[in-house]
């Protein structure tokens, strides 16, 4: 069985000067997602220890439709912004379904 939500995993490669302010917009991003949108369940912003330039973005929404409603967000527009503005290089972005036990 196939879980209905939209899963999106986007992967972001900064510099030692661009990190702070893109995972400042990424944080802006996150919060606004989860509070101001219905359809928007979960946010995270990812990073790790061994690869500090590497952002991950988790993103949980009710179905695709919803994904399509948060792109047309002020504040997807402000990430957005802020991915073109810092030259934030987009290494992948993944529309994923769970798929569960029946």
């Amino acid at each position: 069985m196939t879980d209905t939500r939209l899963i999106i995993i986007a992967e972001f490669e900064t510099t030692a000067a661009t990190r702070a302010p893109f995972l400042a917009a990424c944080l802006e991003d996150s919060i606004r997602s989860v509070a101001d949108e219905a359809g928007c369940s979960c946010f995270d912003v990812l990073t790790t220890s061994d690869e500090p330039d590497t952002v991950i973005l988790h993103e949980v929404y009710d179905s695709p439709a919803a994904f399509e409603a948060h792109q047309a967000t002020p504040h997807f527009k402000a990430f957005s912004d802020a991915v073109n503005t810092l030259k934030v290089r987009t290494v992948s972005v993944r529309k994923t379904t769970r798929n569960v036990a029946a």
